[in-house]
């Protein structure tokens, strides 16, 4: 029994993380083409931010419900072996992207937000990605080519900088990842 959950702990070592969603990723994509939406008509940066920060919450839930379904229907574990991995290499980019977000959330430096979250979001996809599918690292470095052009941009390309990074390239890799990886 020992060398049986050795050989298995070690398949679950070596495979890459495969419970990433692709129709996760669809519904992130589709209901931040919406925040986008209702974000560019806010007339002030603290309404601006709340619409984010509602659609930070409403894609958090949309990935760990979409991410369990998945690992649920293949009976597999979330977080052990790759999937441990992976979430131990996203995080820390993640929680610096919430600390700037405390740093930078009053005028001007509220502009500075859109670069700072698609970098970071991007920092968090790679990290985690090289444990998973190859689309996932790839899609993360796409988020921090649009952050890098958020920061060096106009502030009026921060809302269709963050459509495009988690609108279109959350569908666009979703559909890929759903197509390719099962969902």
């Amino acid at each position: 029994m020992d060398n049986l959950r050795f050989i298995r702990e070690t398949m679950e070592q070596a495979g890459a993380f495969t419970a990433v969603s692709g129709w996760g990723g669809v519904a992130m994509g589709v209901t931040a083409l919406a925040a986008a939406y209702v974000a560019s008509q806010q007339a002030t940066p603290w309404t601006w931010l709340v619409v984010w920060m509602n659609e930070a919450i409403v894609g958090i839930a949309i990935a760990s419900v979409s991410m369990y379904l998945k690992v649920r229907t293949r009976g597999a574990p979330l977080l052990v072996g790759q999937g441990r991995k992976f979430v131990l290499a996203f995080v820390p980019a993640i929680l610096v992207g919430a600390l700037l977000t405390i740093a930078l959330h009053r005028p001007p430096d509220v502009n500075y937000l859109p670069g700072a979250w698609l970098l970071c979001y991007g920092a968090a996809v790679t990290s985690g990605g090289a444990f998973s599918v190859r689309a996932v690292p790839f899609m993360g470095l796409c988020f921090m080519l649009a952050g890098a052009v958020a920061l060096r941009g106009p502030a009026s390309w921060g809302d269709p900088l963050l459509a495009m990074g988690f609108g279109v390239l959350h569908i666009a890799f979703g559909l890929v990842i759903a197509r390719r990886h099962g969902g």
